[in-house]
């Protein structure tokens, strides 16, 4: 049964050895053919050029997310007075939530679909240089993933950065230069998750939001995803490490970047970007959330109502046999 799966996930796998390896050994001819470095620096450097044109293809799903994010910033009222009806019913509730997120074309999930994009690459680089590492010197061909061929298989595994080899991991190898680079690698991926999550929460978050059930969760995520990160990272080779690295810092690049020139409605970020146009003599753009908020409640008439004959009151001087006595 374990092999009849392990046949499944090799055969679903396949394909991306083919495509990480193509763009991998693309950027590895460049960086040979244009520079005089090492073979250590040419893998890293080609490792980085692959993070670069994953996360060049993943511009789009990236500005899918951030128009998903604005969507949902904007419809925070609709949702909130979507709660205070149908507070007391789940079900409803959901209905309504998807409803309004069919209507406006939002979609709440899209915020993960670069993480999700970028999983199958992580996992085929892993397994490309886990695999060219573990290879036996007698038997290299075991270490072939892709379009690696034994030649590329023997440059990988003797590849040395600062003396640390780019295929070792930090629990498989005595070498300090391996550890310690690891070391600060792990460091600085944990850091750039942080940093960039942080970002996102104190910039481009409306207040209001960060006292919300999702924030709390983001705030826990904050501070429990960084040790989790640090404690898987000394299982993953230097190479690995270099590709989350630098994706982390585009992320966080990126991020800036998008804060900056185009923040969410109603934020921090927002609030900057006008007082910025205002200063430097720009159209100042108004913020769509606070003009929901401010917007005044439409004035509802009320209607009299007809009360019943026997709660009117007789008008003085009405006709006789009225149920007053007269004096006698």
């Amino acid at each position: 049964m374990l092999d009849f799966f392990g046949q499944i996930g090799s055969l679903i796998m396949t394909p991306l050895y083919y495509a990480v390896s193509a763009v991998l050994l693309a950027w590895h001819w460049v960086f040979d053919n244009i520079t005089f470095l090492s073979d250590g620096w040419v893998w890293t450097l080609s490792i980085v050029g692959l993070t670069v044109t994953i996360r060049a293809l993943l511009i789009p799903l990236f500005v899918k997310q951030i128009k998903s994010s604005r969507n949902m910033q904007l419809l925070q009222p609709k949702i909130k007075e979507l709660q205070k009806k149908y507070g007391h019913d789940r079900e409803r509730l959901t209905q309504e939530q998807m409803k309004l997120w069919k209507e406006t074309g939002t979609n709440p999930f899209a915020s993960c679909l670069p993480l999700l994009a970028q999983m199958p690459v992580f996992f085929a680089l892993f397994r490309t240089i886990d695999q060219a590492a573990k290879a036996p010197a007698d038997d290299l061909e075991r270490g072939v993933r892709g379009l690696f061929n034994v030649e590329y298989v023997e440059s990988l595994q003797g590849a040395t950065i600062f003396g640390a080899r780019i295929a070792d991991t930090f629990i498989n190898t005595d070498l300090t230069q391996t550890r310690v680079l690891t070391m600060i690698l792990v460091i600085a991926m944990c850091a750039t998750q942080f940093l960039t999550q942080r970002q996102l929460m104190a910039k481009n978050m409306p207040p209001d939001a960060l006292n919300g059930p999702y924030a709390q969760q983001q705030k826990m995520l904050l501070y429990i995803l960084p040790p989790v990160f640090a404690i898987g990272g000394i299982f993953f080779p230097l190479g690995v490490l270099v590709y989350w690295t630098t994706s982390n810092l585009w992320t966080m690049g990126q991020q800036f970047y998008v804060i900056r020139r185009n923040p969410a409605p109603g934020t921090p970020a927002f609030k900057a970007k006008q007082q910025r146009d205002s200063a430097k003599g720009r159209q100042v753009a108004d913020d769509p959330a606070a003009a929901v908020e401010e917007a005044p409640r439409p004035i509802v008439r009320q209607q009299p109502r007809n009360q019943p004959r026997s709660q009117r009151k007789k008008k003085p001087g009405g006709p006789a046999g009225s149920s007053k006595e007269k004096p006698k």
